[in-house]
């Protein structure tokens, strides 16, 4: 018969306190690496559809798994397994191909194969003009010392999906006209839908290859405005997009 006493106790709950911390840690991990990851959203190159200060769930099972899809992108194997190529229309978290420690996250516009060129502030996949309709005005007046102002469109792309984007004019320096662009095998072209002020394939992101993926945007979980002040929290209520809670991203 073993006797404890208060001391072995005290050893035995510090031994289960850390196991169960340990486990909580290894669960995450396993949630992060494998199903779902959170991000958040610091800049407006994907206006209207994602807005400064949202945060959003990705999945990383939708693309298959590659080194990134792994905390610090250790590189434990190459290429992906349990592939699945992202669809046109997309939006999908990535890692900076010049900096793997950076993410972005864009809309895929271009697929292996592909032909894609700006002209005149109009996107052209493979030769043909893709559709847009005009709509209202959006005015972007949170996280900016100015209200924006911009036209807005539905854009829709060759398959029928339509999303929004805005742009401030059709003539914006080098991003409303480019080269035309032949996408490699395993690459895909990527595009913010704020279209004159997305960092993107147009210019310094150039294409993604398929191992940088993360995965893709599934829903907003919670969102704020710059309304509100971090020492003053009466005004965190209002701060809140309370609208955007569990929004579905299209």
């Amino acid at each position: 018969m073993t006797i404890e006493t208060e001391e072995d106790e005290g050893g035995s709950t510090l031994k289960e306190n850390i196991l169960t911390i340990v486990l909580a840690v290894f669960i995450a991990l396993i949630i992060r690496s494998f199903w779902l990851e959170p991000f958040r959203i610091p800049s407006g190159s994907m206006y209207p559809t994602l807005q400064v200060g949202d945060y959003l769930f990705v999945s990383k099972y939708s693309y298959g798994y590659s080194r990134y899809s792994f905390p610090a992108g250790l590189p434990i194997f190459k290429g992906r397994f349990f592939y699945t190529e992202p669809k046109r229309g997309d939006i999908v978290v990535f890692k900076f191909p010049k900096n793997p420690k950076i993410d972005f996250i864009k809309r895929v516009i271009g697929l292996p194969g592909d032909k894609i060129q700006v002209k005149d502030g109009r996107l052209y996949i493979n030769g043909e003009v893709v559709e847009r309709e005009e709509r209202e005005r959006y005015i972007i007046d949170e996280y900016v010392n100015v209200p924006e102002f911009y036209h807005q469109y539905n854009e829709v792309l060759p398959e029928g999906k339509k999303h929004r984007i805005i742009e401030i004019s059709d003539e914006e320096r080098i991003v409303d006209n480019t080269e035309e662009f032949e996408v490699p095998e395993d690459m895909f072209f990527v595009m913010g839908d704020n279209r004159d002020r997305s960092d993107d394939s147009r210019l310094r992101v150039g294409f993604v290859p398929k191992e940088n993926l993360v995965g893709k945007a599934r829903f907003i979980f919670f969102s704020h405005s710059d309304k509100g002040s971090l020492i003053k929290p009466w005004t965190w209520f209002n701060a809140i997009r309370w609208k955007r809670f569990f929004m579905g991203i299209e």
